[in-house]
């Protein structure tokens, strides 16, 4: 018969591999959102990959959800390497940063583009206000 602590560890091992499963399914969805992102923009997509770099609680409406940060590089030439972000809630693209085409700097938007983002858009204005 099997003892608390080996369903204990069983059951924290079913919840390691159903989270991974979720994070490489939700990257996934992130690599096509940046290359759909950067052909619309004009980029090439560097690499075909996008890594997480940071993962966050945001309120929106009094509702918290978590946010993923994905980092690429981009390259409008094919000679340069500039970085670039795209946030994630779930499978939308709630806003992206591209670096603009005159300086090094990134361009942060609040995605608006129904392919890329769903119904429920908030201004990245309104989002600042209510935080």
């Amino acid at each position: 018969m099997a003892s608390f602590s080996d369903l204990f560890w069983l059951m924290a091992l079913a919840a390691g591999i159903a989270s991974w499963y979720r994070l490489t399914r939700a990257r996934e969805v992130a690599v096509r959102a940046a290359a759909s992102l950067t052909k619309r923009h004009g980029l090439q997509l560097l690499d075909q990959s996008v890594g997480l770099r940071s993962i966050r609680l945001q309120g929106v409406d009094g509702v918290r959800r978590l946010e993923r940060c994905y980092v690429f590089e981009v390259s409008e030439d094919g000679q340069s390497r500039e970085s670039a972000r795209l946030w994630m809630a779930g499978n939308d693209v709630v806003s992206f940063s591209l670096p603009m085409s005159d300086s090094p700097a990134l361009e942060t938007v609040v995605a608006t583009d129904s392919i890329v983002h769903g119904a429920n858009v908030i201004s990245l204005a309104d989002r600042r206000r209510l935080h």
